[in-house]
């Protein structure tokens, strides 16, 4: 059986470092090797530090990296390194090697000569080219070589791209393959494209064509560099960083290496005249304009006499850098009425002012570009619009946004503007297909344009997808802000679908709903949602704004009741007679997070921002949060030991509460006590609501009984003397203010029990009761509306 129990990666660049990082994020040992530096001479030569010194300071950089590469901090420990001279033996016991070293086929042929002499039998072998034809690469090398060889392609920042390209070479055993792209997406939580060996693969060849048309669209058409981007946005469902502020990040002269790249080995591309980078980019990378990494591209950050950031923009006409203002145009303004992303994206561009004639012109050429490409790059049109979304953060892919925009209608634009259309796309609408996507028989089929038929897409089991399931049918009960999925095997899920999912009135009351229809109908539940949102959100608190209204116009009753239901419901989840999972990632914060700690088990991704972080705007966790973050990290003391100060567990808890502390990653939070040693870690996202479902079913078939309702143990007024202490001597230095002792001193009153005077055990519903007490009262105090109006205002907490 196959298996990577050690890798290794070959070069220790952006890329290199990346790939070592994900590696050892995932529990697999990898060792880094580059080069010895060149440039060293006499005893240098011969001192191993020295030999190292391109991968030790490879290895500073992954541990300093913002934002980390490492899931852990400690995740370092499994990289070991060494450089290509002294330790290239040590790649004879690697499982899987990796090359990510500079893009010459010259230097990666001649490494994969030497690695060939000495790898082991069936040991696979990666590059991780951009591009680079694989049969170039691996020319000249044993059968043996050539069918254990194939590209992987990972997006960078490889942590927090989704996209793998699997590329297999002529010669690539299948099973290679399979598993390969398997361990990507299981292990590493990547989701795979499989590609074919040509240019760019798939995710650059799509995403370079439309970058270049906007480089040139951009003068010809005569619009400004925040024009363009406020148009090649979030408008259509790109990211924020659009086209021009994405050149920054990328590098133009990377860029404009990637695009005579591809001119080169695409001598009959039919867009092959826009991959010459137009004058302005050329004067650009002269004047080494290049975007973050010379401090300046198509924008420029600054400060002002008060430190202030401010962000210019380049005038292309003067070269130099000036003030915006957000664009103003008309189908812009339209945009902004629609409801939806559909609605948004046809408001641009079938608008009539010269910023939709740009967009259009852009995203047109781009349609009928990825058209074009199948089967030439990738065998459907499922594999074009994954690697637009993984690697390019696209909400729509290509085919998906031309359903968005109505393939008839939009086809019928394209030929009266002399536009050709693939002779694919005008069998399909002579056929009466008038869509690429279409749900049949509860599931979602793709128009095949190789057999101009429907298929049905199958994901893997794991890779449940809610949306599918409720367009199914399989929704017995919902709301506007939740619905209750079932997922099978009388396993069901709670997901919310309020903005960032934030906890109301109306979905809390739902859990209680959900857990009634659970305890009559199935054998467990999960809470978990899905968004396309990068890292998205599991759940960002409560609707801050509702509660702010409500505040204000005194309806302290209405909230006093809303945290009851709250508090209720948490403990509902904790003592009903079957099992509850939480399924958080992105943020999970506040209300979030309170609803995670009073579930049986947390099955969290990777991405895991999680944190209590109600101080921020004046208030405390009033949902079960103090008491539930403590009994969290209580439940890894075994029974057998006993006499421990329970001041011990309280403070880091106290502390996570006070600092408004948010975990890194999933196992920070481990780390930190948001999840306890039952908890699981899932890598992919994807598999996240599957893979809590299999929890539910475990514990059930483990014969699940809900835990008894124990008294607590509690600090007493020691603690809270402890805690006073340190807030005067804060205050004092400067550290905090006073609200935030005010605030601090209330925290550890609620978490020690009150005023109990020493060390006692009380009810649970004592802690519960000075939660939602303090909670109220704070809400009376100026300063937490000020921290809320601030919070709600500029989405930064306030340290009044």
């Amino acid at each position: 059986m196959r298996k990577i129990r050690q890798a290794a990666v070959i070069g220790a660049g952006v890329m290199g470092r990346g790939i070592a990082a994900l590696m050892a994020s995932a529990g697999i040992d990898t060792l880094l090797l580059d080069i010895v530096p060149p440039d060293l001479d006499g005893a240098q030569a011969q001192e191993q530090k020295a030999r190292n010194r391109i991968v030790r300071e490879a290895l500073k950089a992954i541990t300093a990296a913002k934002p980390a590469l490492l899931m852990h901090p400690q995740d370092i420990d499994r990289i070991s390194i060494g450089n290509l001279e002294d330790d290239f033996d040590r790649l004879g016991a690697c499982d899987w090697i990796v090359e990510a070293v500079v893009e010459r086929p010259d230097i990666k042929v001649a490494l994969f000569k030497r690695i060939d002499a000495i790898k082991k039998p069936g040991a696979i072998v990666s590059s991780n080219t951009s591009g680079i034809p694989l049969a170039a690469l691996s020319e000249g090398l044993s059968a043996e070589f050539r069918r254990h060889f194939l590209g992987t392609h990972f997006f960078n920042p490889v942590r927090y791209m989704h996209l793998l390209e699997v590329i297999p070479g002529k010669s690539t055993l299948a099973g290679v393959v399979r598993f390969i792209s398997d361990f990507g997406e299981r292990v590493l939580g990547k989701g795979i494209v499989r590609a074919k060996d040509t240019p760019n693969f798939v995710g650059n060849r799509i995403g370079v064509q439309g970058i270049a048309r906007a480089l040139h669209h951009l003068v010809t058409d005569g619009l400004t560099v925040p024009e363009a981007d406020a148009l090649l946005g979030p408008v259509l469902g790109r990211p924020k960083t659009a086209s021009f502020r994405t050149i920054d990040m990328v590098g133009l002269d990377t860029l404009g290496y990637v695009m005579e790249n591809t001119l080169r080995l695409l001598p009959r591309d039919e867009e092959r005249t826009y991959y010459q980078l137009p004058d302005y980019a050329r004067r650009m990378i002269h004047e080494h304009l290049l975007g973050d990494k010379s401090g300046a591209g198509f924008y420029k950050k600054v400060k002002d006499g008060q430190g202030k950031k401010t962000i210019l923009a380049l005038n292309l006409d003067t070269f130099q850098y000036e003030p915006f203002e957000p664009p103003a145009f008309p189908c812009l303004a339209e945009a902004e009425k629609a409801a939806s992303l559909a609605g948004k994206i046809r408001a641009v561009v079938y608008g009539t002012d010269r910023g939709a004639r740009f967009a259009w012109k852009v995203l047109s050429a781009s349609l009928l570009y990825a058209a074009n490409r199948v089967p030439q790059v990738a065998e459907t049109i499922v594999e074009i619009d994954n690697a637009m979304r993984w690697g390019y953060n696209f909400t729509l892919g290509p085919f998906a946004t031309w359903d968005a925009i109505g393939l008839a209608e939009s086809a019928a634009k394209m030929e009266a503007e002399g536009m050709t259309l693939p002779e694919t796309i005008k069998h399909m609408l002579a056929a009466g297909h008038d869509a690429f996507y279409r749900m049949k028989d509860g599931a979602l089929h793709y128009f095949d344009l190789v057999s101009e038929t429907y298929r049905k897409i199958v994901p893997r089991k794991e890779a449940l997808q809610l949306t599918l399931l409720k367009e199914g049918g399989r929704a017995p009960l919902s709301c506007s802000s939740a619905s209750l999925v079932d997922l099978g095997q009388g396993v069901f899920c709670c997901e919310f679908h309020t903005k960032m999912n934030t906890l109301n009135e109306e979905n809390i009351d739902f859990i209680h709903r959900a857990l009634d229809y659970v305890d009559a109908e199935g054998h467990g539940l999960v809470i978990g949602n899905q968004d396309p949102g990068t890292p998205g959100a599991f759940c960002a608190g409560a609707d801050l704004m509702s509660l702010a209204m409500a505040a204000q116009a005194g309806q302290t009753d209405r909230i006093g009741r809303l945290i009851r239901r709250l508090q209720a419901a948490v403990q509902r989840m904790r003592y009903l007679s079957f099992p509850v999972v939480a399924a958080p990632y992105g943020m999970t914060l506040g209300g979030g997070c309170e609803v995670c700690l009073g579930a049986d088990r947390i099955v969290a991704h990777a991405e895991l921002y999680m944190g209590l972080v109600e101080v921020g705007v004046g208030l405390l966790p009033a949902g079960g949060g103090c008491l539930n973050l403590y009994k969290k990290l209580l439940s890894g003391l075994p029974a057998a030991v006993t006499g421990v100060d329970p001041s011990r567990f309280l403070l880091p808890a106290f502390m996570n509460i006070t600092t408004a502390t948010v975990s890194a990653s999933a196992k920070d939070a481990q780390a930190k006590g948001f999840l306890g040693p039952c908890d699981r870690i899932v890598f992919n996202r994807d598999h996240l609501i599957g893979e809590a479902k299999k929890e539910v079913l475990r514990m059930t078939a483990d014969g699940y009984r809900p835990p008894p309702q124990r008294k607590i143990k509690v600090a007493g007024e020691a603690f809270q003397g402890l805690v006073n202490v340190q807030a005067a001597d804060y205050l004092r230095a400067g550290f905090i203010s006073e609200y935030d002792a005010l605030l601090a001193k209330r925290i550890a009153h609620v978490m020690s029990g009150g005023d109990m005077r020493s060390e006692s055990e009380v009810d649970e519903q004592v802690i519960l009761n000075l939660e939602a007490e303090a909670f109220l009262d704070l809400l009376k105090e100026k300063k937490t509306h000020q921290r809320i109006e601030h919070m709600l205002r500029t989405r930064k907490p306030l340290r009044n």
